[in-house]
């Protein structure tokens, strides 16, 4: 396995500023890999590994991100929102690529993986509980994903006509586990969010977005698909171990 951390930078410098510097300077070890994707932001980052030329919104980013990295030799990409933060013990980033490495023995091959939420007002199937290791869901928010480049291969990445990138992920992770990915949640690797800490701050950004995720959701899921999504959510089910099964012994 060898992820590449992309952090897009939109919205206020600070943001990516505090995620970034608490990645690199909790692991520096891994700070080669952890890279800055600037969408085009008002506020420029400082030597970001990519600068767009105009924004690309969070689905033509992370097109752009994992064409990217698939090109340098990469299998995964780990896409993170700039307005998350880790609250779980550190080393976050080891901790999680290990946990991901121990679930494949168990779990099969995870096409997309990603840390619980501290809380959410919009996936209750994302949020952390520490009772168990990890959750198998057949919905994902995309605030943090962490995307094997083999699955987004097979199911493809459709954002065509939504140019907002609302409902994307939504829309590619139920793909994804219709084709048989494990989706999995950490219950041990915990995140916090701020949602729309940035698009709130744009007038009609996210009524636009809104507007826009509809359209395109109604093509793809068809009418009523807002209960096909609430019943996704409601479909994942609580694993207590991370133990890979025990091998038969030989007679």
């Amino acid at each position: 396995m060898r992820p590449a951390i992309v952090i897009l930078h939109y919205g206020r410098r600070e943001l990516t500023d505090r995620l970034y510097g608490r990645l690199s300077a909790g692991e520096p070890d891994m700070a080669d890999d952890i890279l800055v994707l600037d969408n085009h932001a008002p506020e420029p980052w400082p030597d970001a590994w990519i600068r767009t030329e105009e924004n690309l919104y969070w689905a033509g980013a992370l097109a752009l991100a994992a064409r990217t990295v698939a090109e340098s030799g990469h299998t995964h990409l780990w896409f993170l929102n700039n307005d998350i933060a880790f609250i779980s013990r550190p080393p976050c980033l080891k901790t999680a690529l290990a946990r991901l490495a121990r679930l494949e023995t168990i779990a099969g091959p995870v096409g997309i993986y990603s840390p619980a939420v501290e809380k959410s007002p919009y996936h209750p199937q994302m949020v952390a509980d520490p009772r168990h290791q990890y959750r198998r869901v057949a919905v994902m928010d995309g605030i943090s994903p962490l995307i094997s480049l083999d699955c987004l291969r097979d199911v493809g990445f459709d954002m065509e006509g939504n140019p907002y990138g609302y409902g994307v992920d939504l829309y590619f992770s139920m793909s994804a586990h219709a084709k048989g990915w494990t989706l999995a949640v950490d219950h041990q690797v915990v995140v916090r969010h701020a949602y729309h800490s940035t698009a709130r701050r744009v007038a009609g950004f996210l009524e636009r977005a809104a507007a826009a995720q509809q359209r395109y959701l109604e093509r793809r899921l068809g009418p009523g698909y807002e209960k096909r999504i609430a019943a996704a959510k409601q479909d994942f089910t609580d694993y207590e171990t991370m133990r890979p099964p025990h091998k038969e012994a030989r007679s």
